[in-house]
């Protein structure tokens, strides 16, 4: 039953945490997210270029990171790397390893967008390069990758706001992000219900945010394509 006294409990309880959540969000949430997406698209791009390089030990090692990375849960991978790594004499502090877990995660899963992204690309516009006397670098860098860019912007925007929501796995090692907050405050409040759907509240708030930017970029960078 919800009685007065109870809804108003829980209205003093939703008011007392959301700005607690959503500054842990802005503090924490935000800046992990943005940290190991940057740096986890410079590790994709390597990955991409190692695979398309046509040199045998690079394709190997990077076949074998994404095959890895995209074969184990990125939970366990947090786990080894804040839990695992001590056994080994390995410390690394929480926020730490949170961005290198993430990191590594993003670099597999966008290594190959960005490689069929640069596949994608007509052979021809290499070959256009080579003509006009660019060397296979010149032509990767001012030809291919920009084209390559607007074609892989949609899904590395979704990637990017699934890496949002996926930063709440960093509370399980003790990084005291939004849905870390949430579960302190749930652990005196007792209420998981009311706090897990402010938290979600929250979460959704930021993906509109990034997926309205996801638009406008994609409407930006059409203007640019002949059609």
């Amino acid at each position: 039953m919800f009685t007065d006294e109870r809804v108003q409990r829980m209205i003093d309880i939703v008011a007392h945490s959301f700005l607690p959540m959503l500054k842990a969000g802005v503090i924490f949430t935000v800046p992990l997210t943005l940290i190991s997406f940057f740096l986890g698209l410079i590790l994709a791009l390597l990955t991409a270029l190692a695979r398309i390089s046509g040199i045998k030990p690079l394709d190997a090692v990077a076949k074998f990171y994404v095959w890895v990375v995209r074969g184990t849960p990125l939970l366990v991978q947090l786990f080894i790397i804040f839990y695992g790594l001590p056994s080994v004499g390995i410390t690394i502090d929480p926020l730490t390893s949170a961005i290198i877990g993430f990191t590594i995660s993003v670099g597999a899963y966008n290594s190959e967008v960005i490689r069929a992204a640069i596949l994608s690309i007509p052979k021809g516009q290499w070959e256009a390069g080579y003509s006009i006397g660019m060397s296979n670098r010149q032509a990767l860098k001012r030809i291919i990758l920009p084209q390559a860019t607007r074609v892989s912007v949609p899904p590395l925007s979704n990637s990017f706001i699934s890496l949002v929501k996926d930063t709440s796995l960093a509370a399980t090692i003790t990084v005291t992000e939004m849905f870390r907050v949430a579960q302190q405050i749930t652990s005196t409040t007792y209420e998981p219900l009311l706090l897990y759907c402010v938290a979600a509240v929250i979460y959704l708030m930021f993906s509109t945010v990034l997926s309205d930017a996801q638009g406008r970029l994609e409407k930006r960078l059409d203007r640019y394509v002949t059609r």
